[in-house]
């Protein structure tokens, strides 16, 4: 019987996810990158550090690191040499806690502390992450810095935590979310392109809720969650002048380029 694969050791999350041609081309199948391979990438080309170096970073066998490697070295020729888009996503493993020796000497951990918040999830545990930013839902989910992530087991909150957001974008920021595992995304405003991402996530969205993000996920888990199904809002500022952000208003909004659906009051432009 085959040992099961051993989680390699990241130690962050790619910044930017997803690479396309200038000159056509976009519309191909991407590439896949894993982001372990992303990482042996990274560590021998970009840091310059040897196979055996990064072996010991990632945790894993000279062989194992040898193997991904070649993969990864295939998979960025193949995107060059064809013109091909490329996508950073799945893999095998687990973000950095800061506990290895290697870890802290290497660039990208300076610049970036490394954080403990790839947690793994049992069978039976619902994952929630809310837009979240001073105490409060978010309301731009295309600006979020933060989610706060809960670990749910049937009607129990069994943890929560604020995580940073790595990358930006709708695209990236369902990409982040499907690596922490998360099942379920409550927040503000969000645009038609976000909640396509989220779909294709496997992430069910509850939008256009405001206010406190403990009292948002103890309402959905009792079945009183107030959201607007359709919301829909695409803006390319992140400052409004509302206080509720793309959610349930009450009076007009502001600030956008496009326009707002499904709130209480009007949209002028």
């Amino acid at each position: 019987m085959p040992r099961p694969t051993k989680c390699r050791r990241v130690c962050r999350f790619p910044q930017i996810l997803e690479f396309a041609p200038a000159q056509g081309g976009s519309e191909k199948t991407p590439v896949i990158l894993t982001v372990d391979e992303y990482e042996t990438i990274r560590l021998i080309d970009k840091e310059g550090l040897s196979q055996e170096q990064c072996s010991r970073q990632m945790q894993i066998a000279r062989t194992t690191v040898q193997k991904i490697y070649e993969t990864a070295r295939k998979k960025v020729a193949d995107v060059l040499v064809d013109g091909l888009p490329l996508r950073i996503e799945g893999g095998e493993y687990r973000l950095c806690d800061g506990g290895n020796p290697f870890c802290g000497r290497q660039q990208g951990c300076q610049r970036q502390p490394c954080q403990r918040f790839q947690t793994p999830k049992g069978e039976d545990i619902m994952r929630i992450a809310v837009t979240y930013e001073d105490g409060q839902i978010f309301q731009h989910f295309g600006h979020s810095k933060q989610f706060k992530l809960y670990d749910i087991n049937g009607q129990q909150i069994l943890s929560s935590k604020v995580v940073d957001v790595v990358g930006g974008g709708h695209g990236a920021l369902a990409a982040f979310l499907r690596s922490l595992q998360v099942d379920t995304l409550i927040c503000g405003g969000i645009g038609g392109g976000a909640q396509q991402a989220l779909a294709e996530a496997g992430i069910r969205l509850y939008g256009g809720v405001s206010g406190d993000p403990d009292a948002a996920v103890k309402a959905l888990l009792e079945g009183s969650l107030a959201y607007n199904p359709d919301i829909q809002c695409s803006h390319h500022d992140a400052s409004h002048s509302h206080e509720g952000g793309c959610g349930h208003h009450e009076g007009s909004c502001g600030g956008h380029h496009e326009g707002c659906s499904g709130h209480h009051g009007s949209c002028e432009h």
